[in-house]
């Protein structure tokens, strides 16, 4: 079992860990010193703000009636599965995909769990110019965006190595004439 973790995309799952605990602990500290809707401002362009989010990224159906809630639930929840199994299948070669997977399940998961334990994700971050502010998001989504910055680097740093494996699983096995 160890054997497969240090040889895995798996080695990298302190990542999700650390970035589950400092979402939460986040989200905690929120919760208790602040009340919602709340505004601190920290620097001409940034506040802390908390709100309730209880859609998906820009509110996005936040309005829906509550099944939402279950449906953005099932997406994360499939694929944090899906990340853990390839994590699991990743060869100890690779680093810098298997990071980038390990934000993004931290951040799922921790949007996750705000979803089951209080029925909406908890935002606090809030950037802003002038009067027009950004959506509030917190560490998860910062996570998540962190995540899928990474994939795309390693798309352009990795692209011959993706490109061989991609040619040789379409070619094993098949006759060409």
């Amino acid at each position: 079992m160890l054997n497969s973790i240090t040889q895995t995309g798996l080695r990298f799952l302190w990542i999700s860990i650390l970035v589950l605990i400092l979402d939460q602990w986040t989200k905690i500290t929120i919760m208790k010193a602040m009340d919602l809707y709340q505004s601190i401002q920290v620097l001409p362009f940034f506040n802390l703000t908390y709100v309730r989010n209880y859609g998906a990224a820009f509110s996005f159906l936040s309005d829906a009636g509550g099944w939402q809630r279950w449906f953005f639930t099932a997406i994360a929840g499939a694929v944090s599965i899906a990340i853990l199994w390839w994590l699991k299948q990743s060869p100890k070669q690779q680093r810098l995909l298997p990071v980038a997977f390990a934000f993004i399940l931290g951040g799922a998961l921790g949007n996750v769990y705000d979803r089951l334990a209080y029925g909406y994700v908890v935002d606090f971050l809030d950037f802003y110019v002038g009067q027009w502010h950004w959506p509030a998001f917190n560490i998860a989504d910062s996570a998540i965006f962190i995540g899928a910055g990474l994939l795309i680097i390693d798309m352009f740093v990795n692209k011959d190595t993706h490109a061989t494996k991609s040619d040789n699983a379409t070619t094993n096995g098949v006759k060409h004439d």
